[in-house]
């Protein structure tokens, strides 16, 4: 990335200004982006848990299987979802809540024994799917931050930090050699005066 600059005093202001921003927002880059690193293993952690507390869970309720035939397919269904959004390292990030249910009535008599435990299984099947996937689009959107924060940590860091200071080391050598060459003129100037009052004199 070519940084634009003219030989003066006003760009030499303004290249050492954007330098310090740079130089001042690079540690809270880099601290954001070690922080999102670390949300984005405790995010991928939880889901792969939850993921598995699943499977397990569903392993354990097998024996259940043949009885599930006679369950009702419409007796609960998810009437919400709640989720909010939280802050995790200046990313806002999908925190679930709750799970709300619907349950029709039934007749409790007249149904198997088990459609109570039936229920409570849903739910917490339910619940464990859901959780583990807001995780996993919790890790997605952190993932995706923390590429983006690296990206900007690396423009930083090995292209714009270095080439406004290469921008403001030739501006100044630009401004040297003028001083130098000014006063090298003044100085012959001088002389040629003085050369010139004593040939008058």
């Amino acid at each position: 990335m070519a940084i634009k600059f003219q030989y003066n005093k006003t760009s030499l202001t303004n290249l050492g200004k954007q330098l310090k921003v740079r130089r001042n927002a690079l540690p809270t880059l880099k601290n954001k982006e070690s922080a999102l690193r670390a949300s984005v293993l405790e995010a991928k952690r939880e889901s792969e848990r939850l993921a598995a507390e699943l499977e397990k869970a569903m392993q354990g309720y097998d024996y259940l299987a043949a009885l599930w035939n006679e369950f009702e397919p419409g007796l609960i269904r998810i009437a919400d979802i709640e989720l909010r959004t939280v802050k995790v390292a200046g990313v806002k990030c999908p925190q679930l809540d709750g799970v709300r249910y619907e349950l029709l009535p039934f007749n409790a008599f007249a149904k198997p024994a088990w459609y109570a435990d039936g229920v409570r299984i849903l739910q917490e099947l339910t619940r464990l799917g859901l959780e583990s996937e807001v995780y996993e689009q919790k890790r997605r959107i952190l993932d995706f931050q923390r590429k983006k924060t690296t990206q900007k940590v690396n423009l930083y860091e090995k292209v714009q930090i270095p080439g406004y200071q290469e921008a403001i080391r030739k501006i100044k050598r630009y401004m040297e050699d003028e001083e130098n060459l000014s006063k090298a003129a003044s100085k012959i100037v001088k002389t040629r005066h003085e050369a010139e009052e004593e040939e008058a004199l």
